[in-house]
């Protein structure tokens, strides 16, 4: 233990001090959902990183995991061939992201689907949402899409689609919180392949930071916009709701169906967005070269890194390695987490970041809390009920700072339990 874990400590007792000053309402604040939001992420930490039989849990998870992923393989590999083949690999052309990261997704939501079917998907969010509705007092529609987040993406809002209309403002902002707060279990498969080579077992921290990360939204959402109306499902248990397939086969094609459409929409964003940084850095550099004399050259890499640079001293990131930090977790908000994750697997091999740095790093990153994204999940309620869309404008950029202040509380729960010898799987 060094003195950076008790300055995680203080990082998080500050992150909520944040959030009490954005509060839109403190006479109307609760304090139980925090308090409870808080002890759960601290005692799944501790369960995870200080515990021997927590670590061998996620461990066992990690390694089945594995198994998944290497089945995933199968079809990408037959239908690419060595393109399919990552680095290391016999055969293999290189790094390519459109042909050995993303086609998983499309066997992860295939599986997904299966899992729907036959029942095991929606006894596990129901097992989570009884526990979330009695540890934060919830509403019913609450819990379960806060439960169904740790699974699923933005397909959560529609195990709620019957009472949709009926959600509070309040409720609102915590969906939109919780569901950028944590990620999808069928893109974690692509950070794995991004960061393997350099990151051992990186799936064990991706799974312990969803969870970390679902009772932190909690917290920061329930600060930020505090419940001042009556929710029609508060105190009563609701089950998800989705339409079942006729057959197994059904679910198959519609999961690998919606697998493929994450992809494009994952390939399309990377695309745009890509670009459309690349030309504001182009004309952020000339501007402040031509202005300054060529004394001063800026990016929005840059600019965001300084932005989030006092945040990532105050989860526990060591000074001479904050900046790196910084400029990743900044990067995340704009060129979402797929961009981050393959900057920070090169950091990690050209040595800019250390171990500590690299967990608290990743556990900050697993999250939607991104433009990307609160576009997708606040076009996904007002899709459903166009009626709501006034409600949804007026808490979305709230909710995406509370989901960026639940990602920054993940990743200094990390960096408060991390020591050398408590590096999970990362050595």
């Amino acid at each position: 233990m060094t003195w950076y874990n008790g300055i995680s400590l203080l990082g998080i007792l500050g992150l909520i001090a944040i959030a009490w000053i954005l509060s839109e309402n403190r006479k109307a604040l609760r304090w139980k959902p925090v308090f409870a939001g808080l002890l759960l992420a601290l005692a799944i930490g501790a369960f995870l990183f200080a515990w021997d039989g927590g670590r061998e849990v996620l461990k066992w998870l990690n390694d089945g995991f594995l198994v998944l992923v290497e089945a995933s393989k199968a079809g990408s590999q037959f239908l690419f061939g060595r393109l399919a083949i990552g680095p290391g690999g016999e055969g293999s052309l290189g790094p390519i992201l459109m042909f050995q990261v993303l086609p998983s997704i499309v066997f992860f939501s295939a599986l997904i689907g299966v899992l729907y079917y036959v029942g095991l998907m929606g006894f596990l969010i129901r097992i989570f949402a009884r526990a979330f509705s009695r540890l934060f007092r919830l509403s019913g529609a609450e819990s379960l899409t806060t439960a169904s987040n740790i699974f699923v993406g933005v397909e959560s809002i529609l195990t709620v689609k019957p009472h949709l209309r009926a959600l509070t403002r309040s409720e609102i902002h915590m969906v939109l919180a919780a569901g950028m707060a944590t990620v999808a279990s069928n893109v974690m498969v692509a950070y794995y392949e991004m960061l393997k080579d350099h990151f051992p077992n990186i799936v064990g921290h991706l799974i312990s930071a969803t969870l970390i990360s679902a009772p932190a939204a909690v917290v920061f959402a329930k600060m930020l916009v505090p419940e001042r109306e009556q929710p029609e499902t508060l105190g009563v248990h609701i089950h998800p709701h989705y339409e079942k397939e006729s057959s197994l086969i059904e679910a198959v094609i519609n999961g690998a169906s919606n697998g493929l459409k994450l992809i494009s929409g994952i390939v399309a964003l990377l695309l745009a967005v890509l670009g459309l940084v690349a030309l504001l850095n182009i004309m952020l550099k000339g501007g402040t070269e031509l202005v300054s004399g060529g004394s001063l050259s800026l990016t929005l890499e840059g600019i965001l890194g300084y932005l989030f640079y006092p945040l990532s001293l105050m989860i526990g990131i060591e000074p001479e390695q904050a900046l790196a930090a910084s400029q990743l977790i900044g990067e995340r908000v704009v060129i979402t987490e797929f961009g981050s994750y393959q900057h920070m697997a090169g950091m990690i091999a050209d040595g800019q970041i250390n171990d500590r740095t690299a967990i608290i790093v990743s556990y900050v990153l697993c999250g939607f809390a991104h433009f990307a994204s609160l576009a997708i999940f606040a076009g996904g309620i007002t899709a459903i009920v166009p009626e709501k869309t006034k409600e949804v404008a007026s808490v979305a950029f709230r909710a995406l700072i509370s989901a960026n202040l639940a990602c920054l509380m993940t990743g200094a729960v990390a960096g408060l339990f991390y020591t050398g010898q408590s590096v999970l799987f990362a050595g």
